[in-house]
């Protein structure tokens, strides 16, 4: 994993003896992790313009669709087409609706196909320096469930386990849908492709986050830095229209701490060096107080010791909490949910990486 810091503007350092200690350490690791014979699978946090991914977009945003209009969507031969939405159908992804035929049209060309979204669910995880937040979403990208537990501390090998228990319990809960894929989101620094996790606040250091987790589910994971999972479903559930193939946005984060991530031509840009900070930028506000540093400015710690001084929420107590806070303020509840990590991490399970997506 890396080992030095990033400003924003400034990438982090690593060099190839830190590189290779981690890959000596890994190898050698003392068997209180399980050796995962399930998939880490490195997401593909971009608008994804493969023939199968384009289908079933085109399915997701606008089902129940014909083939043909398929085709002019996605400028695809309605060969190609048909042959994806074959394939996704043998698959159970998407169903036909033979009660929508056009009337006298004959072939199943006419007959429209939709997301077959009842069976299914993907799991999202944000491990939060002080929560960790489990949800349930369906291929829509809509929250079926959420529960949040305190996020374990203490060693890291029992933090990991109970982390893990915690995620099989809650999916134990779903006899009805078939677990496809797991999401996780976390801050600290992510090596996507190992799903190995290094999380100072939390202690950790080359934490096997993605191999614990595919080891006790027994699915494939995807692990990601929580402000690049945030960037990315917004690009893939976000956008109704697809306009943004050319277009660069800065996706700025802040909740218990404070990041930001580049999407540019439809794909979070991720430095192999990791995500930079904003953290210590110069911050003031008289309302909110602070350190004169960004996150301690703006932190949910900020909002709610700001919020309690105000006596918009009691001082202490089950009530003195952000969502408190918010449900104060209706108005900015549902972009505050649709923006939240959790419902990030499950975004990365909805529609498999490029890398899995022929396997």
């Amino acid at each position: 994993m890396r080992t030095s810091s990033t400003t924003l503007g400034q990438p982090a350092t690593s060099t190839t003896g830190v590189r290779s200690v981690n890959r000596t350490k890994r190898a050698l690791a003392p068997a209180s992790y399980p050796q995962a014979r399930h998939r880490v699978v490195a997401p593909s946090l971009k608008v994804a313009d493969a023939a199968a991914a384009s289908v079933f977009g085109a399915a997701r945003l606008r089902g129940p669709i014909a083939r043909d209009i398929i085709a002019q969507v996605t400028q695809l031969s309605i060969a190609t087409v048909n042959r994806q939405v074959t394939a996704l159908l043998d698959a159970g992804i998407l169903r036909e609706r033979a009660d929508l035929a056009v009337s006298g049209a004959i072939g199943r060309p006419r007959v429209p196909v939709e997301v077959n979204h009842e069976p299914f669910l993907t799991l999202g995880i944000h491990i939060g320096a002080r929560t960790t937040s489990i949800v349930a979403t369906d291929l829509f990208g809509r929250t079926l469930d959420a529960v949040e537990t305190p996020t374990p501390h203490g060693a890291q090998a029992a933090a990991l386990a109970s982390l893990a228990g915690s995620a099989r319990r809650y999916l134990s809960r779903w006899h009805r849908r078939r677990p496809l894929w797991v999401g996780v989101a976390a801050g600290g620094v992510v090596d996507s492709t190992t799903g190995y996790l290094d999380h100072p606040r939390l202690g950790w250091s080359d934490a096997p986050v993605g191999p614990v987790l595919a080891e006790t589910l027994g699915l494939p994971v995807s692990v990601a830095s929580h402000v690049d999972a945030m960037a990315g479903a917004e690009l893939l559930l976000g956008v109704r229209r697809q306009a943004i193939q050319s277009t660069t946005s800065l996706y700025v984060y802040a909740r218990e701490t404070v990041g930001y991530a580049l999407s540019i031509g439809g794909r979070v840009h991720s430095p192999s060096s990791g995500p930079g900070t904003i953290a210590a930028l110069p911050a003031h506000s008289e309302l909110l107080g602070g350190s004169g540093k960004l996150e301690s400015t703006v932190s949910d710690e900020a909002v709610l010791i700001a919020a309690r001084k105000a006596r918009i929420i009691p001082a202490d107590g089950p009530a003195s909490t952000v969502t408190a806070v918010l449900r104060s303020a209706p108005k900015w509840r549902a972009s505050w949910s649709a923006s939240s990590p959790a419902w990030a991490s499950s975004a990365l399970a909805i529609v498999p990486p490029s890398s899995a997506r022929n396997s």
